[in-house]
């Protein structure tokens, strides 16, 4: 079941199509479910139903949908486009959907975050190897990508007939 998202960087400006390219060379030994352009872009590249090899931690990615994220801006902070930031977060909603997720949780705990505790459903791949993955920017907007996809998921009830006094 998946239950999990695990958001990594390109650490590179790549389009989908050569990100894809990457992962498709079975020397790379490495694989997302999806990846997004600096334009927005989507690409798919391993089915949702199926693993894909991303966090180097095959528990982590046989729950989670991975999804790789070009950058624009490069070494340290590697930004990320807000065409692409925009698109990650309605993807993450539609995954989230689909997958009967009801709420996305960032944890600043990594103990929460792979051990699934308190609602902790991100994942970073840092968590499981050695890597900078994802990078600071990335890293700095999780709780902003899982408030956003939340506003999504369960948009605000107006309330009828209410109406609001001037102070």
């Amino acid at each position: 079941k998946i239950d999990t998202i695990t958001i990594h960087c390109m650490a590179g400006n790549l389009s989908v199509e050569t990100c894809g390219q990457l992962f498709y060379r079975p020397s790379r030994q490495a694989s997302s479910n999806y990846g997004i352009g600096t334009d927005g872009r989507i690409g798919l590249y391993v089915e949702e139903s199926n693993r894909a090899w991303t966090s180097a931690n095959p528990a982590n990615d046989h729950r989670a949908i991975t999804i790789e994220v070009a950058n624009d801006g490069g070494a340290p902070e590697w930004h990320v486009s807000d065409k692409a930031m925009e698109s990650l977060i309605n993807l993450c909603a539609d995954i989230c959907r689909r997958n009967d997720i009801k709420e996305l949780v960032f944890s600043d705990n990594k103990d929460d975050r792979i051990n699934h505790r308190n609602g902790a459903n991100m994942t970073w791949h840092r968590d499981f190897a050695n890597t900078a993955c994802p990078a600071p920017y990335l890293m700095s907007k999780h709780p902003y990508i899982a408030a956003e996809v939340n506003k999504i998921l369960n948009p605000p009830t107006a309330l009828k007939g209410v109406c609001q006094m001037p102070n």
